[in-house]
């Protein structure tokens, strides 16, 4: 998965709800685009919780996006 691959999901009109599926197995939901944010290197990002916890993430961890149909996007493979 890139960078771009996730700025595209996190811009998407109509925004739609996506899973964020970790190395370490762990999988952080997106709920809206209100509950994610950026820094201004783009390598991590911070999410937001309902309960008012929040996860911060350096996105080269990131193996692919979830979406609530099922359908995933997957991570991109390095070229030989």
């Amino acid at each position: 998965m890139t960078i771009g691959q996730l700025r595209s999901a996190y811009r998407a009109t109509p925004f739609r709800p996506f899973v964020l599926h970790l190395a370490d197995g762990r999988e952080i939901a997106v709920r809206s685009p209100e509950f994610m944010s950026f820094s201004p290197s783009g390598r991590t990002i911070v999410v937001h919780q309902l309960d008012d916890s929040w996860n911060i993430i350096d996105l080269l961890l990131v193996n692919d996006i979830g979406f609530k149909n099922g359908r995933r996007r997957q991570a991109a493979r390095p070229s030989a």
